[in-house]
């Protein structure tokens, strides 16, 4: 029931004797009724009353209605359920992590830290360090971690963010949303961030907000409505001068094979065969096709990211999952040369296997190759093989480089890139945009037939 009559009258202040017998305020009470129905609720300060007063006039000038049971506006009533942004993005984050990968539940995080930091009030009470929130934050926007003990100063940090973040319905407002969108586009410094993470942190705020729809929270999601300067579109390529060419990626090999030889098969794995170093770090020997000597093929099934411990669902800073880019159960076969061959039967010989048939294993024994080690050991073979103006430069700067080198290489030989696609786990999309690089040296051969060609000759 709801009605239209309201009369508001002047806040009564009732008045107490203190210990030194004077009178002080002691409660302040707004009145008024609705269709002849009194109300009368009390305040402790008068600028609390004066400020609820102030919305029920504003309201009763409007030509809202009122409940007849609570005496208050609709407007006051869907108030009353807001959802403040901190509580609902705590919720978003537990809906997505089941279906998540670990490296994928610790990104939401970090896009819901930016969030949560732009959708904080203005003012307030006196405010922790950036730091100190974020680290709470991350925290609490991980399922596993959000109910375990914490430092006191993370968890007075969680509540004063529960007592300071927007509501959620906020954001229907176009000016508070393009605030937050504002805020998004900035490193803690002020600076402006990184395209790719402006990207991220926009995607993940759009599906939060497509979630808030579903949930009821907002009727339609705001980003559809508002209207932002168009993001140049930018690919992440490959820098071409990080490319080794075949002589020098079999000279970074004998390196590592006179200084570390238990990772010789893993970084030739990289380059021969194009894996990715998660992939390499959890192959097994049932994954090989070999004979003894020449072309053999190798299928991939799985792969083992490292994360942490706290993003996983087993507890492991490893998580075996499904290939990048496949579903389930959709592993990929790559060729294996001839050279690769040999070196993995050396491997094997060598070294042997773990008891679940890995080839490579931690520094501790039986647990995964970690990126420390194999990171740590390509470091000192690029300063073993390099000058020390090349080791300065690009050029193979990581592992990963590696990798880029078997799929240039692959494509400059075949000139197929759908099957060279297939090889690197990839859309043909995304090769011919990131990987189709020319290989160290080879940009000086194409001026000189270029020149060749323009002379005619």
């Amino acid at each position: 029931m709801h009605g239209y009559d309201v009369k508001i009258w002047k806040i009564q202040t009732r008045y107490k004797t203190n210990d030194k017998g004077q009178k002080v305020p002691a409660r302040h009470i707004v009145r008024w009724s609705v269709d002849g129905e009194r109300f009368e609720p009390s305040f402790r300060s008068f600028a609390q009353a004066d400020s609820f007063r102030s919305e029920l006039q504003t309201a009763a000038r409007r030509g809202e209605q009122f409940n007849l049971e609570t005496g208050l506006p609709i407007s006051h009533a869907k108030k009353a359920h807001a959802t403040p942004w901190y509580e609902f993005a705590c919720s978003y984050a537990d809906m997505k992590w089941d279906e998540s990968s670990p490296k994928y539940r610790s990104g939401i995080a970090d896009s819901l830290i930016a969030i949560t930091l732009a959708m904080l009030k203005a003012g307030g009470d006196e405010r922790p360090s950036t730091s100190v929130v974020s680290r709470a934050l991350r925290r609490a926007f991980n399922k596993n971690l959000r109910e375990q003990p914490m430092q006191d100063e993370q968890a007075r940090a969680l509540r004063w963010i529960a007592r300071s973040t927007r509501d959620v319905e906020e954001l229907a407002k176009l000016d508070v949303l393009r605030a937050v969108l504002a805020e998004l586009d900035k490193k803690r410094n002020g600076e402006r961030a990184a395209r790719d993470t402006i990207r991220l942190r926009r995607i993940a705020f759009g599906n939060a907000l497509d979630y808030a729809v579903e949930k009821e929270l907002l009727d339609s999601n705001p980003m559809r409505e508002i209207k932002t300067r168009k993001q140049k579109t930018t690919h992440r390529q490959v820098d071409r001068r990080s490319v080794v060419n075949p002589v020098q990626g079999r000279t970074l090999l004998l390196t590592v094979r006179e200084t570390r030889p238990f990772l010789y098969a893993f970084f030739a794995l990289l380059y021969y065969a194009g894996l990715r170093p998660e992939e390499a770090a959890n192959i097994r020997k049932t994954n090989f096709s070999l004979p003894d000597e020449g072309w053999g093929e190798i299928h991939l099934e799985k792969a083992s990211p490292e994360v942490g411990a706290a993003w996983t669902t087993n507890g492991e800073r490893y998580e075996e999952r499904e290939l990048k880019h496949r579903a389930e159960d959709e592993g990929r076969t790559v060729p294996c040369s001839d050279e690769l061959t040999a070196i993995l039967h050396w491997h094997l010989e060598k070294f042997g296997t773990t008891r679940d048939g890995r080839l490579f294993w931690g520094e501790r024994g039986g647990e995964q190759l970690g990126g420390t080690v194999y990171a740590r050991a390509w470091r000192r073979t690029r300063k073993l093989t390099f000058t020390p103006e090349v080791v300065d430069s690009p050029l193979a700067k990581r592992p990963y480089d590696l990798r880029h080198a078997a799929v240039s290489t692959w494509l400059n030989a075949t000139g197929d890139p759908v099957r060279v696609a297939e090889w690197a786990g990839h859309s043909v999309n995304v090769l011919l945009r990131d990987y189709a690089k020319c290989l160290d040296g080879e940009e000086q051969r194409a001026r000189e037939r270029l020149a060749r060609r323009l002379k005619g000759r």
